[in-house]
């Protein structure tokens, strides 16, 4: 015998809509796998943070959306490819440093070496990081015609156990 879930959306012309008071959210992560390796320092900072380290960075982005597209989904998976591309050339076995840093003239001099692929960025950190991401991402919707979409937040993990999240606050 086959059961039926009764939906409490509607199905129409327009696709499948959501219940009142939901909405549809889905997300792609990134995972440390990958391999986002970059390295940076907390230069301000007191303790071991300060010294330059690294890690392999995971990605998460959450969209969401009332209206799903033709194909009833949220995002395309399938075109987040640039928006990748864009994550891994600015994160992927970089050197990321603060444009404050007291020291970026030798990271600068290290970069014309040949010694490390440097990003110079207002600010470093999970947070930091987060936010130029999401800002990125928000406007990638945009551009590639997603606009049925918004972006919910960006989370960016250290590792397992540390992790910034970035959204707008409404």
């Amino acid at each position: 015998m086959t059961t039926r879930v009764k939906l409490q959306s509607a199905q129409n012309n327009k696709g499948l809509r959501p219940a009142e008071g939901f909405i549809f959210e889905s997300g792609k992560t990134y995972v440390h796998s990958v391999g986002l390796s970059c390295a940076f320092r907390q230069w301000r900072a007191k303790s071991h943070c300060r010294f330059l380290h690294g890690y392999s960075l995971q990605v998460t982005f959450t969209f969401r959306s009332q209206n799903l597209s033709y194909e009833n989904w949220v995002v395309d998976f399938g075109a987040l490819k640039s928006l990748k591309g864009w994550v891994e050339d600015w994160f992927d076995h970089k050197t990321l440093v603060a444009e404050d840093d007291p020291h970026i003239s030798t990271f600068r001099d290290m970069q014309a070496r040949g010694m490390i692929e440097m990003r110079e960025l207002p600010h470093v950190g999970m947070e930091a990081f987060a936010m130029y991401i999401y800002h990125f991402a928000e406007q990638w919707l945009i551009d590639n015609g997603f606009n049925h979409a918004t972006l919910e937040c960006v989370e960016v993990k250290e590792h397992e156990s540390n992790f910034a999240r970035y959204r707008r606050n409404s």
